[in-house]
């Protein structure tokens, strides 16, 4: 069910998805738009936004508790933030292209969606947390999608 309290590794996880995502906002790339975006996929991700949101920072399971085999899933989640952070500096000192945007990472297929969606998921394994693996799965359903929409115009 999970414990009430706050989770400064919610906190931690929502300021490295968030502060890239500001910034983007100022260096979108040319040619972008969000207009005809599905809104069954953006209903999706926006609960997935608020759920995540609040799940990452209402229930303290996710905060380490010392020495232990779960601590794996932790950084197995923190190394895909890490990872995405690597995602938006490439993004950023590339010149803020659509290609860079959408073009696989590491490995990873649309790194902006999978690796935070990917993130929260292990985060909400890690602790324990059925809410959080089921919002990050709605998220996931909503912002895989849409990225994967836009992937398909290009």
């Amino acid at each position: 069910m999970g414990h009430f309290g706050f989770s400064y590794m919610g906190l931690i996880y929502l300021l490295m998805l968030w502060v890239p995502n500001i910034i983007w906002t100022k260096n979108q790339p040319e040619g972008y738009t969000p207009a005809g975006e599905n809104k069954i996929l953006l209903v999706f991700e926006r609960v997935g936004q608020v759920l995540c949101t609040a799940t990452a920072l209402c229930f303290s399971d996710t905060n380490p508790h010392g020495w232990e085999p779960w601590l794996a899933w932790l950084f197995a989640s923190a190394l895909l933030m890490a990872v995405y952070e690597l995602y938006w500096l490439r993004y950023f000192r590339n010149g803020c292209t659509l290609t860079d945007f959408y073009r696989p990472f590491a490995g990873v297929p649309l790194p902006g969606a999978t690796l935070p969606i990917a993130a929260f998921f292990l985060l909400g394994v890690y602790g324990k947390l059925i809410w959080l693996i089921v919002a990050a799965l709605i998220l996931g359903i909503g912002h895989i999608g849409i990225h994967y929409e836009h992937l398909r115009k290009l």
